[in-house]
Order: C-alpha cells, then structure tokens, then sequence
C-alpha cells in the first residue's frame, strides 16, 4: 500500500551454491527484513525444505520502498517453488497477500481492500488472503477470493491438491447502506430551532458550517448528530470509506463494509502532517482523508496553530 492506493509487486526467489544465507533486496524495511526470519522457521514448522546455498529474494519494482509483513507469504510459496523445482500452475493469475506466524499460520495484515481493487484492475483471477480478511476483500466483485488459514494450506491449494471455495461477502447491496448502529441520534436535540435549521440546511447542500457560542451552548453535541442526518452512503462511497478505514489498520475483525459516515474530531495540537496525511518515509493518511464522505469537526478551532489551518484552506476550497 503507498497513501491510499495498492501497487503489485512480485517476488522473485534465486537460488544458488554457496554459502547458506538469505539476502533481501528491492528497498526493504525492517519488517520486510524480517520476514527471512519468520518464513524460514515457518517453513521449517510446515515440513517444508528452504534453498540451502545463497538465496536471492528480490521484490519487484526495486525502486519503491517496501513496508509491512504482508509479503512473508508469497516469498514462502517461492522459496517452496524453489526448493522443489516446481513451477506452480497458474500462479501468474493469483496475487497473494498474509504474514507468516512462526508456526505456519497466515496472520491478517492492513490494507486488504485497496489490494484486492487492484488485483481487479490488474485483471488477476483471484486473491489469497489470510482468512480473518476474508470478507473485507470478498467486499470487491470481479475477482474470486480465498481465504487461507495456513501456509501449507495455501501451497497445497496451489498444487491442487486442496480445494478451496470462494468467500462470499455477507453484506447484501440494499441493506449495507442503512443508517444504523450511531450511538448518537440528531432526534435527541431538544430545542436549539435555529441552530437544527442551519444544520439541516448546511448539511443539504453540503456546506461548511462555523459555530459560535459560549461553552454548553450544544456546538459539540450538535456536531456528533450531524452524520445521522445526512444520506446513507452509496456502494461506492462505501468503498471509498473502507479502503481509507482498512488502510489504517481500523476494521474490525470481521467487519465486511462501512456503512456509516465517518465523523472525526481532531485534538488542536494535531500537526499538519496529522491532519492532511502523507510523511517523509511512510505515507499515511491524514484526519482529512479519514473524514471522507463524513464529517470533519474541528472544536475549539481558535486553539489550532495558524501553520495546521493554513493547510485546509486547498482542500475547502475543492470541496
């Protein structure tokens, strides 16, 4: 995952006489560094045999930065290939995604949706993902999923000696939009007529909203209603939601789609970087690009440094 969006990249594993040691390259990060580690000891507890000599593992494009332990399980399955000497059928149509536990089983990793839309695009037949994100790729239509719970589970569906059937995703498309689940309900406002109307006009016509008043006047308390009264999201923007959401780690566990208009409430000593994303090595997103299709509330907004302001004013005015 680079910001918000997924890039393929393949694995390639050589290996050759010489001296036994495992040698990572294409711009890895530590954890990637790791995984060498993880896969061998993972290999070892699955009964598999790893390249003895010099191994070579080299991920592809080398001249983007690799982060996280999602590759753990496709260099595995390579370094069996390589080991063996076999070449897996229809591997080129398949992209894999999971972190290897030291006993062979596949953890879930971050990131699954926007992987599985690009496995999509890319027109690949299918995704193998740890079986706890399941349901959060099977949320993309146009490519098969599977969901593996180990790493000889995955070989052995490789060679096709296990089958497996695709997930299904258990959101229906009429009812993963309803508005439900809001601990909060803008109902509950008693009084306030004048403050409700413009509420109600701003969020019609999706406008920004600026409220004054002395302290326990109701501007917060109105502004946490404010999502229970805009339109349930459509499909797409759902999507938008979740990918944003699945990049940072903040599905639940077996949580498919998000179907409530986000709603955050930054601190005023958040930096800029905090608020509109990005960073110097991993790009991550900002409270801006958290509120997508919701809402951004800025409370005690005098109290924010004038640098972190600045920064909004390019993306209010685009909308």
């Amino acid at each position: 995952v680079y910001g918000v969006d997924a890039y393929e990249v393949e694995i390639e594993v050589n290996a050759a006489a010489g001296s036994p040691v495992i040698v990572v390259v294409g711009l890895p990060d530590a954890a990637v560094k790791e995984s060498k580690d993880r896969v061998t000891t993972a290999l070892a507890n699955s009964g598999y045999r790893w390249p003895r000599g010099r191994t070579t593992i080299n991920l592809a494009p080398a001249d983007i930065k690799k982060e996280g332990p999602s590759f753990d399980l496709p260099i595995a399955l390579a370094m069996i290939a390589a080991t063996d000497q076999v070449r897996l059928p229809q591997i080129e149509e398949y992209l894999f995604v999971g972190e290897l536990a030291l006993d062979g089983a596949v953890r879930p990793v971050h990131g699954v949706l926007p992987m599985a839309l690009e496995a999509r695009r890319r027109g690949k037949r299918a995704i193998v993902v740890p079986e706890a994100n399941q349901q959060e790729a099977a949320v993309v239509e146009g490519i098969a999923t599977y969901g593996v719970r180990s790493l000889r589970q995955a070989y052995e569906f490789l060679c096709g000696n296990e089958s497996l059937a695709p997930v299904r995703a258990t959101w229906q498309p009429e009812g993963a939009m309803e508005i439900s689940g809001y601990e909060v309900d803008f109902a509950e406002v008693q009084g306030q007529h004048a403050t409700r109307r413009a509420v109600e006009v701003a969020v019609a016509g999706g406008h920004n909203l600026l409220m004054v008043g002395p302290p326990g006047s109701g501007k917060s308390m109105l502004a946490k209603r404010i999502p229970t009264i805009m339109p349930p999201m459509t499909l797409d923007e759902a999507l938008e939601v979740t990918k944003v959401q699945s990049i940072c780690g903040s599905l639940a566990g077996r949580q498919s789609l998000i179907s409530q208009r986000p709603f955050r409430s930054p601190h005023h000593t958040i930096s800029d970087v905090g608020l509109l994303g990005g960073g110097s090595v991993n790009l991550s997103p900002g409270e801006v690009t958290l509120a997508h299709h919701g809402v951004l509330f800025m409370d005690e907004l005098p109290e924010f440094r004038r640098s972190t302001l600045e920064v909004l004013r390019q993306p209010l005015e685009d909308g």
